[in-house]
Parts: structure tokens; sequence; C-alpha cells
């Protein structure tokens, strides 16, 4: 009996492709090891969304055909496609799997002159695999595939295609399936959330069919993309009970010029005012909670003077981000930014992050105060390493859960009442189990 083991780098979307990889896998027998180094398949499922990521792998790889030289190697996700890392470790890999292609998997493991073929080129086809969920109470649904955007940094419309969706039919059964199940929170996922269209559904139409939906959980969706935050999806997010007080959606720059350059089509301004009409929108319908607004934002991108770096700070001191994932600019190979030169220093990248690294600290402490001697509803994640459970708020905030009972509360609702908040997380005493 073959086995396997998959081994995930990189965002949601990468996670929930590797569940279904998982999925397809046990459906044909095959049994999953957790030692790497005993597993007759090994699948990486791969991100190059920066040169840290891709190095990873390519140190992975390297280990793997070193101490287990006869695992058939298979790389999937987004370096998949990408002819310079075919080129660079062609030797140490058995298969190259893009991801539309997964239901082809074993077939190509038995017959390596299988090559590529339009039978496995539709990405919804490979959505509609029921994914094997490593959690028993919080579960991703990819609502779609593709980029149609082609920012000039990004890799992921040459990785993954154009935008493919699935129909609302399809995402509303499987999410009714998991609450059937039990499951208390779903994140609808796909590289542009909020472009989501399937015929007449549009995404803020498909949050409310699944808001309908009977039962007792949370709704997430990650990632939106700026220029398609509509009236309707704000006016959604205040309304609609089940859905989580939280939006993600990436800022990138607070330069105008950088934007462009980096072809968002956006500006400053109109990110800021979606901000205000978010924060709008929540306060009238749910006005005993605040929103929580997080982002990206990319330092030292070809060309950003530290003048311009000054827009993004300001943007930052302005909004006063819950949490804001800071990345320092890696050319990618590929795209139009590898184009440009790169220009900014590491030291001075660095520096960069580390600036926007102070002001999120005093935004999101300053955020966090709102919850002190509040009770808030947290879903429990874990245990830390100090054996004390943790979770999150509907908002996202991570909580320490203290003088918690002895019974397992892993996949539970609990009531905490917050008497500590730090920049990034809250701390609190358990008041109630409610499920």
């Amino acid at each position: 009996m073959l086995t396997y083991q998959i081994i995930t780098f990189g965002c949601q979307m990468n996670h929930s492709d590797s569940e279904r990889l998982a999925a397809y896998l046990e459906k044909n027998n095959l049994v999953k090891v957790d030692d790497k180094f005993k597993a007759d398949i090994l699948i990486i499922t791969t991100c190059g969304i920066r040169q840290s990521a891709e190095d990873r792998v390519y140190s992975l790889v390297h280990q793997i055909k070193k101490k287990h030289p006869q695992a058939i190697v298979v790389i999937t996700g987004c370096l998949s496609e990408r002819k310079d890392v075919r080129s660079r470790i062609k030797d140490k890999v058995d298969l190259w799997l893009p991801i539309i292609e997964m239901t082809s998997l074993l077939e190509r493991i038995e017959n390596p002159t299988i090559t590529e073929t339009n039978k496995y080129l539709d990405s919804k086809e490979y959505l509609s695999v029921l994914p094997k969920h490593e959690s028993s109470f919080r579960a991703y649904v990819p609502i779609g595939n593709g980029c149609n955007n082609f920012c000039s940094y990004c890799v992921v419309p040459y990785a993954r295609g154009r935008e493919k969706y699935r129909s609302a039919s399809q995402i509303v059964s499987e999410v009714k399936q998991l609450i059937k199940k039990g499951y208390k929170e779903v994140t609808l996922i796909a590289q542009n959330v909020n472009s989501y269209h399937s015929g007449p559904v549009d995404f803020t139409e498909l949050l409310t069919k699944i808001n309908a939906i009977p039962g007792d959980f949370w709704i997430r969706f990650v990632s939106s993309h700026p220029k398609d935050i509509s009236s309707k999806l704000i006016n959604a997010l205040g309304k609609l009970p089940k859905v989580c007080e939280h939006v993600h959606f990436a800022l990138q720059s607070g330069d105008d010029e950088i934007l462009r350059q980096m072809n968002r089509r956006y500006t400053a301004q109109h990110f800021h005012d979606l901000v205000q009409k978010i924060r709008t929108a929540v306060k009238k319908y749910k006005p005993e909670w605040p929103v929580a607004i997080t982002t990206d934002v990319i330092v030292g991108f070809p060309g950003e003077t530290k003048k311009q770096f000054l827009e993004t700070a300001k943007v930052f001191r302005s909004v006063k981000f819950d949490m804001a994932y800071i990345s320092q600019y890696s050319p990618r190979y590929g795209t139009v930014s590898y184009q440009m030169t790169d220009d900014v220093t590491r030291l001075e990248k660095k520096r960069r992050e580390n600036v926007l690294a102070k002001i999120l600290s005093q935004t999101a402490s300053f955020n966090n105060k709102y919850y002190l001697k509040k009770t808030v509803a947290v879903l429990v994640d874990g245990k830390n390493r100090q054996g004390e459970w943790y979770g999150k708020t509907r908002t996202y905030k991570l909580v320490r859960i203290m003088g918690a009972p002895a019974n397992n509360l892993l996949g539970s609702f609990v009531l905490v009442k917050i008497n500590k908040v730090r920049d990034l997380a809250l701390e609190g005493k358990i008041i109630a189990q409610y499920e």
C-alpha cells in the first residue's frame, strides 16, 4: 500500500489545495504518514510569492533526495510551472503537477510518459473534490481560483491562470455539509474573493445565501481587492449577522505613483475612504463591536523613495490597522517588476519594515483597548506551550484564555471577559461555554 505526505508552504489557498489533494489520495487508498522520510510519495505544495518561500522549497527538495532518494517527489502549487524553477531542480523532482491537474497525479506517476493534457485543465473540477480538513471545526472553502489583475510584482496570474469561479449552488452545498458536521467557522477564499461572480450571483449575494444556512457559525473571507469592494458588499458586512467584523484587503503602498507602477488600480485616498465606509456600516448595524481592518504592504518596491515610503507610513497612522503583514519587496521571475531595478537596499527595506511595525504596534494597542473589561465570544483553537487555551474573536483577535475548566474546549464557542490587552493579543477569564 502506497503512503504519502504533503508539505505545504504559503497561503490559505495552498492549504486548502493540500486538503483536497489528501482527500483525492485517500479516496484512492493511499495512507498518510507523518514522517516525510518514510513516504512513498512526497508532495510539496509550493509558494513563490517571495524568494524566502522559494528558497525553503529548494532546501527541502535537496534534503528529501539526500535522505530519502527513493521517494517520488511531486511539486505542485505556485512554483510548479516556473521554467526557471524546473531547470534548477529538475533532477530532484519526479513530477511537476499544476494544481488544476490534481486528479491526474496517480495516473501520471504510474505512466510517466503522460504529460499535461486538456483532460485536467478545468480548475473548477479540482475544486469540486471535497477536502480532508485538518480541523474538525474550522474550514477553508475555496470559491474560485486564479487572478485577472496582473499586479506588476505578483506571480499568481502566471501560476494559477485566469479567474474561474465555482457555482453558488456548489459552494453553498459544501458549506451546508460542513455545518451539518458541526463546523463552527467557514472562511471563503480566493485570490480576489470579492471579485466572485457566477451567472447572476455576485459575492454579496453568495454571502447572503451562506448567511441564510441554519446553524450557529461564523463566516470569514479572504482576500479582498480594494477595487472590487462595493457599497453593496459594505452594507452586507454590517447587516449579515454571521459575517465576522473583520476585513482583510491589501494596501501594498500608500503612495499613488507606486500604486500605479504596481498596477493596483486605486489610490491611497480610495483605500482610506473604503475603510471609513466599512467602519460606518458596521457601527450602524453592529454598534456593540468595532470592525478589524487588516492588510498587506510591500516596502522597498523598485524606485520607492523615502518620501514615497512616508506616504505609506502616513496611511498606517491614519487608518490604524489591527494587523498588517509587512513584506520586503522580492523580485519575482516573469513579472513586470522583475524587469525593474531593485534599487532599495536590504538595509533600507528592513528599516522601512521596522518603521511600519512600530506604527502597527501602536495602532493595534490603541484598538485593543476597546476590549478591556468587555465580554467577547471566542472560538477556541487549541492550547499554547504553557497549556493554556487560546482562540480568536469574531474580529480575529487572538485571546489567551485564563481560568478555563478542565474539560476539552477545542472547537467550542466560549465567552471571555478581557482583563489585559497587548498590541497583537488579548487576555481574559472564561465566563461561560455556550456550545
